[in-house]
This record gives C-alpha cells, structure tokens and sequence, in this order.
C-alpha cells in the first residue's frame, strides 16, 4: 500500500494580544470619572428654618406673643453696607444702624443680641430670629458672609427674604 498523502496541518502560531494600553485607558478613565463625581458635588451649608404654620404664625413669621423682641432684621446693601434693627420696622426696639462685616462688626452685635433675648426670655430654646434682606445691589459674597456669621453665632433660626417693605426701601436710600 501506498503512502497517502496526508493532510498537511497548518501550524497555529500563538495568538498574544497586549492589554497594557487598555488597561492604562481604564485606570485613566476611572480617576478622571474619580474627579468629576467629586468636583460636582454641591457644596452646601445646612439652614435652620423655623417651623412656618399660617394658623399660629403672624404676617412676619414669628410664632406667638412677643415676637418682636426676637426678631432681628439685617438689610445688606452695595458697598458691603449692613444695616441692623431689632422688632418691627414702625416701631423699633433698636433705633436701625449701620454695621460692618467680622468679629468687633455683626458679629459681637448679633452675640450681644443673643444674650438680650436669653435675659429677656431665659429660655435658650427661644432663641433670635434673624431675617437677612439682600437688596439687589448687594453681592452674593456678603450674602455668604453673613451666612457664615449665622453659623458663627450659632443663630439657629434665620431665613432668607427678598422682600423689601417701602419703609426699608427708603432706609438703605437715606443711609
């Protein structure tokens, strides 16, 4: 018998791929999405509003009697201009006036504040509260300046208003 020929078989050749530059892209993919998730996270300051129910609370937002000698209204004007006021504007406990930013400014005046109402009541739980009115000419630094003299004081019951009455209107004019 004859020697058939045989099928000749192809030699595989060892197929070897290199994952080094896939692996490079990954870990550069992973620190870059690293970043990012961390850069776009806001960066928040927690705020302590008071309870609001229309049914207790007066047309200010103080809740029961004798409000007025908690609440401090703090305007911010251009030119990093504070103007201060204890109660109501028609009939102030402290006569309105002008403040600077910092520690011998808003706030020694907000901490003596403070202390007034604790005498007054001699309850901490009743502490002040603080409306912070930014006009439209003020910048959004000293609204975050004053923000920050809230957690200083630890002021816990502050809101932010934009709303200002006639009255006040012609306050930050003449002053």
């Amino acid at each position: 018998m004859k020697n058939l020929p045989q099928k000749v078989r192809s030699k595989k050749l060892n197929s070897r791929i290199d994952l080094t530059a896939m692996v490079s892209v990954s870990f550069l993919l992973i620190i870059f999405f690293m970043v990012v998730g961390e850069l776009s996270k806001p960066k928040i300051m927690d705020l302590s509003l008071p309870d609001y129910d229309g049914s207790t609370c007066g047309r200010f937002g103080g809740c029961g009697a004798g409000t007025e000698h908690r609440l401090i209204t703090v305007l911010l004007d251009k030119n990093d201009k504070i103007i201060m006021y204890n109660g109501f504007l028609d009939y102030p406990l402290q006569a309105p006036k002008e403040i600077e930013y910092g520690k011998n400014g808003i706030r020694k005046e907000l901490q003596s504040q403070k202390r007034r109402i604790f005498d007054f009541y001699g309850d901490a739980s009743r502490g002040p509260i603080v409306m912070i009115k930014p006009s439209k000419k003020s910048n959004f630094k000293n609204l975050v300046d004053i923000l920050d003299e809230m957690a200083i004081s630890r002021i816990d019951t502050y809101v932010v208003v934009d709303n200002f009455s006639n009255e006040e209107k012609k306050l930050l004019a003449s002053q």
